[in-house]
């Protein structure tokens, strides 16, 4: 694609894989069928045998980089992937989700043309496999002083910071195994006061499954990451955080979105 006058911001989107022969297509076409011209797609195979890099590498004319190799969890794939970004913009669309529209880069790049701003994120909607029903509807908020002490998150997958934000205060804690996202958001956004903005419409469609909610033994476990993340950076957390953050996620199953959401 030939960049126009005015789109001089360049956006890095990592996309991090391993085995998912059967989504990891839909994955790259919805980065290549953007609107914007200045795209990096960086794709991070963990290793995958299931025919996954097969796929990947028929659309090498529009991927920028490739790597695969062994790595230590989603988390520090990520961190590869960011290391290796060049775009003044860098965020990530795992290897079975999907952009909402053909535009989102495109209005994470305008969002991102007012140098105040340091991040930006979304709403995403949880999908069945086949893309076509709406399980879940994550409806994020403007970020506000004490949203984490009852759980909140920004929708990770929508969330994209300035590739100098990761330089001066730190990509993905690997010590949290499936929370390392929100103890990403909350020292970005509660500890070092970077300036977010909050866009009301739908980024990104995401399959059900994710690893924090495979399992009870993982929903527990990623509770309680988040809770020591909350300790750790000094937020006057309780036993009650669990319950807010339980309950915080009850809307996300009755709400549905509705036509403006999807602009």
């Amino acid at each position: 694609m030939t960049p126009e006058k005015g789109d001089e911001l360049r956006v890095s989107v990592v996309t991090v894989v391993k085995d998912a022969v059967n989504t990891i297509e839909d994955t790259l076409q919805s980065v290549a069928s953007q609107s914007y011209p200045l795209i990096e797609h960086i794709v991070v195979d963990g290793g995958s045998v299931d025919g996954t890099l097969d796929i990947v590498h028929a659309y090498q004319s529009v991927i920028s980089k490739v790597i695969s190799a062994p790595d230590n969890g989603i988390y520090d794939a990520m961190n590869k992937g960011i290391a290796l970004a060049r775009g003044d913009v860098v965020g990530m669309l795992n290897g079975d989700d999907v952009f909402a529209h053909d535009r989102v880069i495109a209005r994470i790049a305008d969002v991102f043309h007012d140098p105040a701003t340091q991040a930006c994120y979304a709403d995403l909607v949880y999908m069945d496999a086949a893309l076509q029903r709406v399980v879940r509807y994550w409806q994020s908020a403007p970020y506000r002083p004490g949203a984490f002490h009852a759980g909140w998150i920004p929708a990770h997958p929508t969330f994209y910071v300035r590739r100098e934000v990761y330089a001066q205060h730190g990509v993905f804690d690997l010590e949290y195994r499936l929370q390392a996202d929100f103890e990403m958001a909350l020292r970005l956004l509660a500890i070092h006061a970077v300036h977010s903005v909050y866009v009301p419409q739908i980024w990104v469609k995401m399959r059900i499954g994710g690893a924090t909610n495979r399992s009870l033994k993982n929903i527990v476990r990623g509770s309680l990451e988040s809770y020591w993340a909350c300790r750790r950076h000094g937020l006057d957390v309780s036993a009650l955080f669990f319950v807010r953050k339980f309950l915080s996620r009850l809307p996300q199953f009755v709400r549905r979105p509705d036509r403006s959401a999807w602009q």
